[in-house]
């Protein structure tokens, strides 16, 4: 008698499953949140008065991609650089979104405990994109959304810079 078996599949995603799930549900988040793939490229400002303003910077759309960028207007005391942030490309055909670069700041990385350095360009893009999935939920919580949202003119972005 012959008894054939199937090969036995994980219960669990693998690695990069479960990053393109967070890709995903980035995308979605983002979305819903400020839907930027409807806005004019330029600088928009989040007010809710917590003292936290929020920052979206629509930098390009492309045919099948947004590019953007998402700050608090708080300079970082060590860098001078807004903190935290994030470089982000939706690709609106894929429904997923990208972190390609984030910076936590000093304050939020003293206040976490350091991260130890990332092995690979895997580990890398998995913490930027769980970073983004944490914020933009905090975000969404805070009442930040597509209604807060107002257009800053160019002159006025030193001050959030």
């Amino acid at each position: 008698m012959v008894i054939a078996v199937e090969p036995r599949r994980a219960a669990l995603p693998g690695r990069f499953a479960y990053l393109m799930g967070l890709y995903a549900e980035n995308y979605h988040r983002l979305a819903r949140l400020f839907a930027p793939h409807t806005l004019a490229p330029g600088s928009y400002l989040s007010c809710i008065d917590d003292g936290l303003d929020l920052r979206l910077e629509v930098i390009e759309h492309h045919r099948y991609t947004v590019e953007l960028h998402l700050t608090y207007c708080i300079p970082d005391p060590h860098t001078g650089n807004p903190a935290p942030s994030a470089w982000l490309r939706m690709y609106r055909d894929a429904r997923v979104a990208e972190v390609t670069h984030c910076h936590t700041g000093e304050r939020l990385r003293r206040e976490l405990g350091p991260f130890p350095p990332a092995r690979t360009v895997f580990q890398q893009r998995m913490r930027m994109a769980s970073f983004l999935n944490r914020w933009l939920e905090y975000l969404a919580e805070q009442g930040h959304s597509l209604g807060t949202l107002s257009a800053v003119p160019p002159a006025t972005l030193s001050s959030c810079a």
